[in-house]
């Protein structure tokens, strides 16, 4: 129905022209006082009714043209503002979806508060990463100036000076393990890390770090109890080691003296699969849902100990796992136990 009245229209256009046309022709001949031949003034009509036709075309499109573009801009206004609003780092828009226009629309709306969305998400992790980052370093340096001031004192004891040094000494190494982490972390995540996987025995590499972490398990008088089947995989040595000796560390920190730490590892179909259980202090449900967050601790007081972390070597373990297409998840019951279990592929 649409077509035939624009047909209609513009068949209704050129009669009307060239009427105006013909009226317009005869009032000069009439004026100027002669008359030239029918054939001549038919010409005459026909050409100026074709240019009077194509000059009208001409504005009639160009109108048509400005009043799509306006109709254009108006339907993805709320769009274009969204996204300026988005490039100006405000990401608390919501774009609303015309129905009328859901089709044309739709998905480019969704799109946009989808984007609005993650990146609301992301300025967030970056606001809290400043802020626990801020918060890591200036725990230690308050320390530091502390004692160092406190070292002026020229009555001090040669005990306390040395306590006083050596917490000094403790902290910068906090401060230096922290700043290696954030480094090492920040190449994980941007998945530009030194990857050079090669097979090697993993049997072999967890039973010589449990040795290394010897003294440390012996002087809690802990049980261990090590099952290592005979496991080739190929994988990025040093960085899987960075994965056990974190794991174990945690199990013999957390462990309370006289507990006991098992360790197991075998194939499991396509996968091997590395577990270490420990009867230490556990986790509640939510600290296992958060456990693999950068910065996070237990202790929501963040009380420090000498051998304190950082709140980062689980999230690093997660990262270098991932990197090597494994899984890494914890099961926990507070007070009781937890199991840390990785599996890898062969």
């Amino acid at each position: 129905m649409k077509g035939v009245l624009k047909i209609f229209g513009v068949i209704l256009m050129v009669m009307t022209l060239f009427t105006i046309t013909f009226f317009l022709t005869s009032a000069i001949y009439q004026a100027i006082g002669q008359q030239p031949s029918v054939f001549v003034r038919y010409l005459i009509n026909i050409l100026l009714g074709c240019l009077f036709g194509l000059l009208a075309m001409v504005a009639w499109g160009r109108v048509f043209e400005a009043r799509e573009r306006a109709a254009i801009r108006e339907l993805y206004r709320p769009i274009t503002e969204g996204m300026e609003k988005i490039a100006a780092g405000d990401f608390n828009i919501s774009v609303e979806s015309n129905p009328e226009v859901e089709i044309v629309t739709g998905e480019l709306v969704k799109s946009v508060n989808r984007a609005a969305l993650e990146l609301k998400q992301m300025e967030q992790m970056r606001q809290e990463f400043i802020s626990n980052v801020s918060h890591e370093i200036q725990s230690p340096l308050t320390s530091i100036r502390g004692f160092a001031q406190a070292l002026r004192n020229e009555q001090l004891s040669v005990e306390d000076r040395n306590h006083y040094l050596a917490v000094i000494e403790t902290e910068t190494t906090r401060l230096s393990r922290l700043t290696e982490n954030l480094l090492k972390l920040s190449s994980l995540e941007a998945k530009q890390p030194k990857f050079e996987p090669k097979p090697y025995r993993l049997d072999k590499q967890i039973r010589s770090l449990m040795l290394t972490c010897e003294p440390q398990w012996t002087s809690k008088s802990l049980d261990v109890e090590v099952s290592l089947t005979e496991v080739v995989v190929s994988a990025d040595e040093d960085l899987l080691s960075q994965v056990w000796l974190n794991l174990i560390y945690n199990s013999i920190k957390f462990t309370p003296p006289g507990g006991r730490i098992s360790i197991t590892l075998q194939p499991k179909g396509e996968m091997i699969q590395f577990e270490i259980k420990d009867t230490g202090i556990g986790m509640s449900v939510e600290e296992q849902a958060r456990i693999f967050e950068r910065f996070y601790k237990a202790d929501p007081s963040r009380t420090r100990s000498d051998d304190s972390g950082s709140g980062l070597g689980l999230t690093i373990v997660q990262k270098i796992v991932e990197l090597h297409n494994g899984t890494i998840a914890v099961e926990s019951v507070s007070g009781v136990r937890t199991t840390f279990r990785v599996s890898l592929p062969t």
